[in-house]
């Protein structure tokens, strides 16, 4: 789901019950005190927590984490008895950039080898101590993290200095990083990168200001002066925010200023205006994506490029787009499948067919739509390989496992999440599926399935497709005449079936429903003195989520893929996403503008075909399942749902 989840600790306190282990309460109150940063309370809590109980080196962690970062030898003394968990690995980070900002350099290149996971400070530090102590040999690597348009680390700022005065980060490398700030829409950082510059080919920081809040004032303004090459990239950041919001306007002001640029800029500014018509679904998009040309585009503005071309069923067009997509891109599930389409539509099976075949031995989307190119008869049986009591035993004895485990019975999921995550990291098949399971009989089900997930040959898919709430849900399915494993699909995608998640944004319970919506399912069902409290209740939320979908199925031409569009973004942007012509439902869904929706209605029309399979029904191709959208009509009614409440930057690639 596109939207961020988080979960409270219902009764945390409450599970110091009489039956509570020793020591159990104390670990709720050092748990309380450490993310309060009360070193004193968590100190006076730590001493009442037993030596063995299992949760001691976590009360362990949270005191170090709280103290000097400077007490090097009780951090190494942690680290060397912990060695391989969670707790080590986040203090070793955070002990590394205590010895980073010390610039201990010989302690950090002893310690830095040994953290599994650094951050670009992490990265940064450790190139600073290669150059203190004379190593030149990663200067490709230490170069390579100034390109990026987001802000780095502050520990960054030094290696930079090193590198622009070596003559190692040239003029031109200036220019890009700024030119990747302002397409990643971050002019404060474009401005801090400016300053490597010589002073007066800075761009002006107030024109800079101006592109961003009135760009087609600046442009049409006589103050820019393109032979400039600071005030051309000002330029250039105009037109792709004077794009964003009209594509007649961006079009007239590049066409004035087109002569100032150079054939490199041109390029850059007509990929700019094709990728935000791509985004509205504007037909002028292809035009504009041939006169800007591959070279000068980006990966992400090739993708929209494809996007388009599908759209408009040019297929040679998605074709070449996909072609000329970097090697990290391109080989990516969803562009291997629409590179075999267009390949099969130009008459190219026999090269199509391998393409297909290949996708079709994984199990996603794109590898359930590949399969189906290929026929019936390349379909692979259910797969459900079943771990025995002795694997589930041994997993539940994993150190980091057990601390999981007491951790989730305490409430205290986020922290049990994490250890959980770090521990099966490494796990074999067979330890995965154990895994699963025994999350699924502590009816853990967001991590039964998660791990259930990560197996690479063996695996379980109806641990990986749970069906809690079953009864529930074939209730609430056959009152609103829909489908079951349509609802499944849903559910087990807005909540991994945890029904105390609740989103950013205040959407809560299995099918995740907004406060607003839910009053307005009440009025309709008619239900008095509603409360949306009783969204945390499975059978009301369940009953609440069905009645929903099948309201935006009906009112979007019972199209079950717009309904799980609009489910998720809501009804008016559903609707505004269709064409004015039948459009075959997988390419309405690979250009849905927000990269959450699509991957959403992906993931929910995927699921409905696994939970199918799952409860017996007649096979159905998931082409069929999906269907074709029907032509745009009038706009939908309004009614309470995600278009209210999230702005469209919530949701934007």
């Amino acid at each position: 789901m596109f939207r961020i989840v988080t979960f409270f600790l219902l009764g945390a306190l409450s599970a110091t019950a009489a039956w509570a282990a020793p020591g159990d309460t104390a670990v709720l109150q050092a748990q309380q005190a450490f993310s309060a940063r009360r070193l004193v309370d968590l100190e006076h809590a730590a001493r009442d927590v037993p030596a063995d109980h299992v949760l001691a080196p976590i009360v362990e962690y949270w005191r170090l984490m709280l103290t000097s970062r400077t007490e090097d030898a009780r951090i190494a003394d942690f680290l060397a008895r912990y060695p391989g968990s969670r707790m080590a690995e986040a203090l070793r980070a955070d002990w590394l950039k205590s010895l980073g900002v010390r610039e201990a350099w010989p302690r950090y290149l002893a310690e830095y080898p040994r953290l599994v996971k650094p951050d670009a400070a992490h990265q940064c530090y450790a190139h600073r101590a290669e150059l203190a102590q004379g190593n030149r040999s990663r200067l490709r690597e230490a170069v390579a993290l100034w390109f990026t348009g987001r802000d780095m680390p502050s520990a960054c700022t030094p290696l930079f200095s090193q590198l622009i005065e070596a003559g190692l980060i040239r003029e031109e490398d200036v220019w890009r990083r700024l030119r990747l700030a302002l397409q990643a829409g971050h002019p404060n950082v474009a401005r801090v990168v400016a300053n490597a510059l010589p002073e007066a080919q800075r761009p002006a920081v107030t024109l800079l200001e101006q592109a961003g809040r009135d760009p087609a004032r600046l442009l049409n303004a006589a103050n820019l002066d393109l032979d400039r090459r600071g005030d051309r990239e000002i330029a250039l950041y105009a037109l792709d925010q004077l794009a964003k919001r009209s594509s007649s306007q961006a079009e007239q002001a590049l066409h004035k200023r087109a002569p100032q640029f150079n054939a490199e800029e041109l390029g850059t500014a007509w990929a700019y205006l094709a990728t935000w018509a791509a985004r509205r679904h504007e037909p002028v998009a292809l035009v504009w994506f041939q006169r800007g040309g591959a070279a000068t585009a980006n990966d992400f503005q090739r993708e929209w490029w494809a996007r388009a071309a599908l759209r408009s069923g040019d297929w040679q067009a998605v074709q070449r787009a996909i072609d000329s997509m970097g090697d990290v891109t391109r080989t990516q599930p969803v562009w291997r499948y629409w590179r075999a389409r267009a390949l099969q539509a130009s008459g190219q099976r026999a090269v199509a067919n391998p393409l297909f075949l290949a996708l079709s031995r994984e199990h996603h989307y794109y590898g359930q739509l590949a399969q189906e190119e290929l026929g019936p008869v390349m379909q692979a049986p259910a797969i459900n390989v079943k771990m025995g009591g002795d694997d589930i035993a041994a997993v539940s004895r994993q150190p980091g496992i057990a601390r999981a485990q007491a951790l989730y019975g305490l409430g205290l999921r986020s922290d049990a999440s994490l250890e959980w995550n770090w521990a099966i990291q490494t796990f074999s098949d067979a330890q995965l599926l154990a895994a699963a399971e025994l999350a699924r009989r502590m009816e853990w089900y967001d991590r039964a399935i998660n791990t259930a997930e990560r197996t690479r040959e063996l695996h379980d898919f109806e641990l990986r497709f749970l069906a809690p709430y079953r009864e529930l849900a074939q209730q609430a399915a056959r009152e609103n005449d829909i489908d079951e494993a349509w609802v499944f699909g849903l559910m087990r995608q807005e909540s991994r079936f945890i029904n105390v998640a609740r989103s950013n944004v205040g959407a809560s319970g299995l099918m995740q429903i907004m406060p607003a919506t839910a009053r307005w399912i009440a009025q309709r069902l008619g239900i008095k003195g509603f409360n949306p409290s009783e969204m945390q209740d499975p059978a009301r939320n369940i009953q609440f989520g069905a009645y929903y979908l099948k309201h935006v199925q009906t009112t979007l031409d019972n199209s079950p893929v717009l309904a799980t569009a609009a489910y998720n973004a809501g009804p008016s942007r559903a609707q505004r996403w269709r064409a004015t012509r039948p459009l075959e439902a997988a390419v309405y869904i690979e250009s849905i503008p927000f990269a959450e929706t699509r991957d959403y209605v992906k993931k929910v029309m995927s699921n409905a075909m696994y939970y199918a399979a799952r409860f017996g029904q007649p096979s159905v191709l998931l082409k069929d399942r999906l269907g074709t959208v029907p032509p745009r009509k009038t706009p939908v009614a309004p009614t309470p749902d995600a278009d209210a409440l999230l702005q469209p930057e919530q949701l934007e690639d």
